[in-house]
């Protein structure tokens, strides 16, 4: 899913203007907080709110100063080819930078802006200035094969060199004898400094495969399939299947080699195509209900003007065909293999969520997860689908997460703090371990990707706040019964106190259960000192958050709740008072060193 941009309006004198721009490239608007009266979402700080989103990948027009933006994304700026374009618009719309990205979306967007407004686009880039294009960002359907070769041909060209096209003309541009190349053909062409080389992308790999094959033997008869054709693996705009043969690791590899989506369609699809297959085989119709896959992905891919360059090549375990259409393909068929993205975004401020989550919640279309935590993600979360989940209903959550992945979505399942840790990844797991029989998902969900990324703990964040208690050996034990045995618990209770290890307690209480932590309690005084340092930290990194400190013999059960990380220190952590308060931390035994060097310095 291509990430929409997002116009910041700042202002009510640039309000207008930020919703003309809108609609003129279908964005949404993000107005400031009592600065601006209508807008799809609201942000309390300008720069806070351009970071986020720039760390998430999402494209910025921000209606407002240019100065704002760059003091906004200037912490994060790391890799010019990974990174958004932003673009600065005035309150009354007469000029448009582009101050990032020009060549991945900026320059073009704000041509676009500048039609719509009637405004200038202060364009800045050389090649764009001095002859309108830019050689690295081609029309759209085109590839360019040695990028590294750009800037050094652009500058030739800005030197007087001339230009001679070798085949389609994409860029528009007078042709003369030498100078630097520009070369647009399907063919396996060699670039250089002194030549660009330009893929129409217009070609499908359709494969086939036994369940399991070894993806070197799919990879290269993907290789002699385009050798033959005499096309260059640049000129791919997809691989195609059926979408029982979405989780195949050899057709992943393809795929991810080329660096091209995997497509897949139903056999009732490819069966469609069966009057246009030249291997047309009864007994793959047996087997998976069409009488061609590799041909009829290709062709289903390539469609109604499309043929077939190369049809089925076969070996044991592989078929490869290859599809051709007229034209570049723009829109590409059948749908995707379906996403998962696992994310867990901290204990809940904006600045504790990592950019890897930031840009996976920005790419889904679909959110899934307990209302609160999608509630967390703010702006991010407009314009997406949304299915909110009660606490109670982790089991329902994943399936359906799993199910509508399994449809082709791009799906976020939202969790707080690590989605590994006590969240819902490990859940996600044990059902697509089950069959369908065993109560656990559809074949279809079993095939989608599943991406897990890592997020702030609850622990860590709490360990934070409190200065450094995780600093030497420590465990997490939740205290919920629901799915645990009680005996487990406090089985792993004793075990805890016996270590003298720090422990977080996750799950404290609830309104149903509230003896487990006084039992806690009770269970570690055995085994260390009444006056053992407890932090109690609530709504962490959100305006109501509480941070406080209580000795381990005067835990009270009646002020913690399911909000709230308890952590207990071990026998050795202490408090350090500071200026601005208590500080907790446990020693990692580095006292005895400073001590006994103390002790020969004395000596």
């Amino acid at each position: 899913m291509a990430v929409k941009p997002v116009v910041m309006a700042l202002s009510r004198s640039g309000e207008e203007t930020a919703h003309r721009v809108a609609r003129a490239i279908d964005a949404q608007v993000h107005g400031r907080e009592g600065r601006v009266n209508a807008a799809d979402a609201f942000f309390a700080n300008a720069l806070d709110h351009t970071q986020s989103l720039f760390a998430a990948g999402v494209p910025i027009i921000g209606v407002c100063a240019s100065g704002i933006l760059i003091r906004g994304v200037a912490p994060l700026l790391a890799d010019k080819h990974n990174e958004p374009p932003v673009i600065s618009v005035s309150d009354d719309g007469a000029v448009i930078v582009p101050l990032l990205g020009g060549h991945r979306g900026a320059n073009r967007m704000a041509r676009e802006i500048s039609q719509a407004l009637g405004g200038v686009a202060a364009v800045t880039t050389a090649g764009d200035v001095a002859m309108g294009v830019a050689l690295d960002e081609p029309s759209v359907g085109y590839a360019l094969a040695n990028p590294e070769d750009a800037k050094g041909v652009m500058a030739k060209m800005l030197g007087g060199s001339g230009v001679c096209i070798q085949g389609e003309n994409i860029f528009d541009l007078d042709s003369v004898e030498g100078g630097v190349d520009l070369i647009v053909s399907d063919a396996p062409v060699a670039g250089s400094k002194g030549a660009l080389v330009y893929h129409p992308q217009r070609f499908v790999l359709g494969l086939g495969c036994a369940r399991n094959a070894d993806p070197g033997e799919m990879w290269d008869q993907v290789e002699a399939v385009l050798d033959e054709a005499g096309v260059a693996a640049g000129a791919v705009a997809a691989v195609a299947s059926i979408d029982l043969k979405g989780d195949e690791p050899a057709m992943i590899e393809v795929a991810k080699r080329l660096g091209k989506p995997l497509r897949l369609f139903s056999a009732e699809e490819l069966e469609a195509e069966s009057s246009r297959l030249e291997n047309p085989s009864e007994v793959v119709f047996a087997e998976v209900g069409c009488h061609g896959v590799s041909e009829g992905a290709a062709l289903a891919m390539v469609g109604a003007d499309g043929f077939l360059r190369v049809s089925k090549r076969k070996t044991a375990n592989v078929t490869v065909a290859l599809g051709e259409a007229p034209a570049p393909l723009l829109e590409l068929q059948g749908r995707a293999r379906g996403r998962l993205s696992i994310v867990g975004i901290g204990p809940g401020q904006a600045t504790w969520r990592t950019p890897e989550v930031s840009r996976l919640v920005a790419d889904a279309e679909a959110l899934v997860g307990y209302g609160l935590y999608i509630d967390l993600l703010g702006p991010l979360a407009i314009g997406k689908e949304r299915s909110d989940f009660p606490l109670g209903g982790e089991e329902a959550r994943c399936r359906y997460a799993l199910e509508q992945a399994a449809l082709g979505k791009n799906v976020a399942l939202v969790c707080s703090g690590d989605a590994g840790i006590y969240a819902m990844g490990a859940l996600v797991f044990e059902l697509m371990d089950r069959g369908e029989d065993e109560m656990g998902v559809s074949d279809a969900a079993h095939r989608v990707e599943v991406v897990c990324s890592p997020g702030v703990s609850a622990l860590q964040g709490a360990a934070a706040r409190a200065g450094a208690p995780l600093g030497h050996d420590f465990c997490a034990i939740s205290l919920s019964d629901l799915l645990t045995p009680r005996d487990d618990i406090l089985r792993r209770l004793k075990a805890a106190a016996e270590g003298d290890f720090v422990i977080a307690f996750y799950n404290p209480v609830s309104k149903t259960r509230r003896t487990l932590l006084a039992e806690a309690r009770d269970i570690l005084l055995k085994h260390r000192p009444a006056d053992t340092p407890v932090m109690l930290a609530s709504s962490l990194g959100r305006p109501e958050e509480n941070v406080r400190y209580r000795r381990l013999d005067e835990l009270e059960v009646d002020e913690v709740d399911m909000l709230t990380v308890v952590l207990i220190g071990s026998s050795n952590s202490k408090l350090a008072q500071l200026g601005e308060g208590p500080r907790m931390y446990t020693p990692r035994g580095y006292a005895r060193k400073i001590d006994g060097d103390l002790s020969e310095q004395a000596s």
